[in-house]
């Protein structure tokens, strides 16, 4: 059972494909908390009933998650226990999650972040570049800023890891190669853990080339090796 003391935030990653990829302690947490926030309810629906985890969700994502903290911190404050969850793996990656961490901590409302999926660790480590010393950047902008940001990164001398949608991933290979060179080593991971994983490697030409000759599905990793010079 949760102690008896003053009420928390759990922070609580899901999985990323494969729905044995949850803790036992998770799976616990979410069936004791008071009320679950969740990015998208019907996607975080399909595990709690996996699991028959009976519980109030709400939705939190980047539209409304300005809108309802102060109502959100007021609950916990109360004396409810949340737990904060994304559609896959771990809250505040590149999803919704810091504000409402910010703010929790403001108020001296305890946080606790459980261990858990992410994505872009099994990518760089299926990869077979550095991990000693890496940079998670996470979606380049989209439109402004992106080819800057990329600038910057030309010398950067860490592997670097990006996500990216199915529907830009060849436009991004290709701009990395303009920025970084045709033949800077890479690997994409594409749904991961689930049935059709797919961990390739190469140069950034022999992905791009790979990539052409095919019908892209799923959230995808990209790691780049970084800069020799």
């Amino acid at each position: 059972m949760l102690p008896e003391k003053k009420s928390k935030l759990f922070i609580v990653p899901t999985p990323i494909g494969n729905l044995e990829d949850i803790t036992l302690r998770a799976i616990r947490i979410l069936k004791e908390v008071d009320f679950i926030l969740a990015e998208d309810t019907r996607q975080t629906a399909k595990l709690l009933n996996h699991y028959n985890i009976q519980k109030p969700t709400s939705s939190y994502h980047q539209n409304n998650e300005h809108r309802i903290l102060d109502g959100l911190v007021q609950r916990i404050e109360a004396g409810e226990n949340a737990a904060l969850v994304t559609d896959a793996g771990t809250p505040g990656i590149s999803d919704p999650g810091f504000l409402l961490v910010r703010e929790c901590l403001k108020k001296s409302i305890e946080v606790e972040c459980l261990p858990g999926p992410t994505a872009f660790v099994p990518a760089l480590i299926n990869s077979g570049l550095p991990t000693d010393s890496f940079t998670f950047e996470g979606f380049l902008p989209h439109k402004k800023g992106r080819q800057k940001k990329l600038e910057g990164l030309k010398t950067e001398k860490r592997t670097m890891v990006f996500y990216e949608s199915p529907f830009r991933l060849l436009k991004t290979i290709q701009q990395l190669i303009e920025t970084f060179g045709s033949q800077r080593q890479a690997g994409i991971s594409r749904e991961l853990t689930k049935f059709y994983e797919e961990n390739k490697r190469g140069t950034l030409m022999e992905l791009l080339e790979h990539f052409k000759s095919k019908e892209i599905k799923g959230e995808l990793v990209i790691v780049v090796g970084g800069s020799q010079n």
